[in-house]
């Protein structure tokens, strides 16, 4: 199967939204920092056209260079726990129907075949 990049067309429209108030976010905090672009893609490590895409929510960019901007911006912190499994209720909901009871007799276990 060929590989298809996400775009604004293919992704849900959910998708976008989020990536995109997630650009704004980062534009607005790097304003408020006084932060020139070159600067801030300088200390992520990526170039300024790359900073561009992330402030505009381009669903092409790489995740690595959304969390390199959030780092220099020194709002990484709570990236981590996006998909933390403590707090996926559906997840751990769906794990717990799957788990079965053990049965075990009400006297314990014995030798006796």
């Amino acid at each position: 199967m060929p590989k298809r990049n996400i775009n604004d067309e293919s992704a849900p429209g959910a998708v976008v939204d989020t990536v995109t108030q997630l650009g704004r976010n980062i534009a607005t905090a790097r304003i408020r920092r006084e932060l020139r672009e070159e600067d801030l893609a300088a200390k992520a490590g990526i170039t300024r056209t790359t900073l561009r895409r992330v402030e505009a929510g381009a669903l092409g960019t790489g995740i690595g260079a959304y969390v390199a901007v959030l780092w220099a911006l020194g709002l990484h912190h709570d990236i981590g726990e996006v998909a933390s499994p403590e707090r996926d209720i559906e997840g751990q909901t769906l794990e717990a129907a799957r788990r079965g009871q053990r049965v075990r007799p009400a006297g314990g276990l014995n030798d006796e075949f």
